[in-house]
């Protein structure tokens, strides 16, 4: 049966990548306490095997330690031994701790991941607070945990009494035998007892991996409702997308007005410049009843095949960052310019007439208004 969530919904859905994510900033990654247990004590009687390879030189080096011939020496090397004392017992730390760390990340990392979350390890109050930990504790998921721990404990302590009592003969006669013969018959029950025990480990923790993953994906889980409002907030509401759309498909349009118009560039009067981010291409009979009109426009790759068409038939290029920007912003291809850039355009045009003459004519300054001096994203400069 799906959990529900907390407005009666059930959890019908898998988990999307985002919710994925979040849970793993909250800390909440698959883990198994039983997957742990088992590899640690695997890890444990691992290096437990080594222990006699190791147990009769250090013995010995650990007894000299405490070998002092007179009171002089007690003085004298006291300092000296304490130090060689920690530094065993060091030794023997890490050469436990060690692998038992490398085997405890290995089996995170097996499991569910490592995962580093620093929300997960902030204080909450809730966690002290001595109602709610007797909600966790009286609900399903921590009877489920006593359930588990109450049965691992019959498992593991009937399993041990039944090799015992399979191997009550041998043990019996341990008290009438030599040393040697106990000794043999212990170092073939130890390893039998211990692989025993072993084994039923790794099955308990087997079943509670797999059980844990269910929960896990369980509690993931959401309902309809809640992978509809995510679809909202990431790919936003309907409203919006639809929006977007038409935006995309009006510059689609207007890219493809642009391509289409660079054909009219060979009779354009000149083409005003950015230099390189915008260029207009105009068109002006000088006689003619009405304003100059806009051949081409463009920016980017645009604007740069315009000036190089402008080139291959001679038409004349203006470099005027401020004007090709206002023209850009303010007209249309195929639309007489603005009537509030008459005056700017009319003293470009008659620049570039006297230019095209061969006439020695110095550049002039070419005034915009303030409201239509706009920087390269269409924004007005103040």
């Amino acid at each position: 049966m799906a959990e529900e969530s907390q407005d009666g919904q059930e959890k019908t859905e898998d988990p999307s990548q985002r919710k994925i994510d979040k849970s793993k900033e909250d800390g909440q990654i698959l883990q198994s306490k039983e997957m742990f247990v088992f590899t640690s004590i695997a890890m444990g009687m691992l290096i437990f095997l080594f222990i006699p390879e190791f147990a009769v030189p250090g013995m010995k080096e650990w007894g000299k330690l405490f070998q002092i011939e007179s009171k002089e020496q007690l003085s004298s090397l006291a300092f000296t031994r304490l130090y060689q004392v920690f530094q065993i017992i060091i030794i023997i730390a890490l050469f436990i701790g060690i692998p038992l760390m490398i085997v405890s990340l290995l089996t995170q990392l097996a499991v569910g991941g490592i995962n580093f979350a620093p929300k997960a390890a902030a204080f909450k109050g809730s966690k002290i607070n001595p109602i709610k930990g007797l909600k966790r504790i009286f609900s399903v998921k921590g009877l489920v945990e006593l359930g588990k721990s109450v049965l691992k404990v019959v498992l593991l302590v009937g399993l041990a009494a039944l090799i015992i009592y399979l191997m009550l003969p041998q043990l019996l006669q341990i008290s009438h035998g030599s040393l040697k013969s106990a000794l043999e018959v212990m170092y073939y029950a130890f390893p039998f007892l211990i692989g025993a025990l072993l084994t039923a480990l790794a099955i308990i923790a087997a079943i509670d991996y797999f059980w844990q993953r269910h929960v896990h994906v369980q509690q993931l889980k959401m309902t309809k409702q809640e992978l509809k409002d995510e679809n909202k907030q990431t790919e936003g509401s309907p409203e919006v997308k639809a929006k977007i759309r038409r935006m995309q498909m009006e510059k689609s349009r207007e890219s493809g007005k642009q391509r289409e118009a660079l054909d009219n560039v060979s009779n354009a009067t000149a083409v005003i410049t950015n230099p390189t981010h915008f260029a207009v291409a105009l068109k002006y009979n000088p006689g003619e009843v009405g304003a100059p009109t806009i051949l081409a426009m463009g920016q980017g790759i645009i604007a740069q095949q315009i000036i190089e068409r402008a080139h291959e038939h001679k038409v004349t290029v203006f470099r005027s960052p401020l004007l090709a920007r206002a023209l850009y912003f303010t007209g249309e291809i195929g639309q007489e310019i603005s009537d509030r850039l008459y005056n700017a355009v009319a003293v470009a045009l008659a620049y570039i007439y006297r230019i095209d003459q061969g006439e020695p004519v110095e550049e002039p300054d070419i005034t915009i208004p303030d409201e239509l001096t706009f920087d390269e994203f269409g924004n007005v400069e103040s």
